[in-house]
């Protein structure tokens, strides 16, 4: 069944919905050693939306590294403590901390950022 249609698969990419759903994410991802990149984003910026398909390829390629999407609209709490003022913005994170913060869509300096990021930080064993 798994060989079906490519476009079926499920997402690499946690959506984050609410404040409790974040929390627990960055306390499983500290507790697997695993880094996190955080793209904060919303449906009506059309940089953030034009990002999704790069993030979901970055997830793809990096699989021991949690990825999250934050809809500033919708965790507005959550992008208010990582003080995220434009979309889209990128965190990478570490043990629960920013490591580094990119704003704006610039897909070269993204994947350039995130896999420096994954090479100085390791992935961890990051299980779904």
């Amino acid at each position: 069944m798994e060989s079906q249609n490519e476009d079926n698969r499920s997402s690499m990419v946690s959506k984050v919905e609410s404040k409790d759903q974040w929390e627990f994410l960055v306390n499983k991802a500290q507790q697997q050693n695993s880094p996190i990149v955080v793209h904060f984003g919303a449906s009506w910026c059309i940089p953030s939306v034009a990002m999704n398909s790069l993030f979901e390829e970055l997830a793809s390629d990096y699989s021991d590294v949690m990825f999250i999407n934050v809809d500033v609209d919708d965790v507005k709490e959550v992008a208010s403590k990582m003080e995220v003022k434009a979309m889209p913005t990128f965190l990478l994170m570490k043990n629960g901390s920013v490591v580094d913060k990119l704003v704006g869509a610039n897909p070269d300096e993204i994947r350039k950022r995130v896999g420096s990021f994954i090479q100085t930080n390791g992935g961890g064993a990051y299980m779904a």
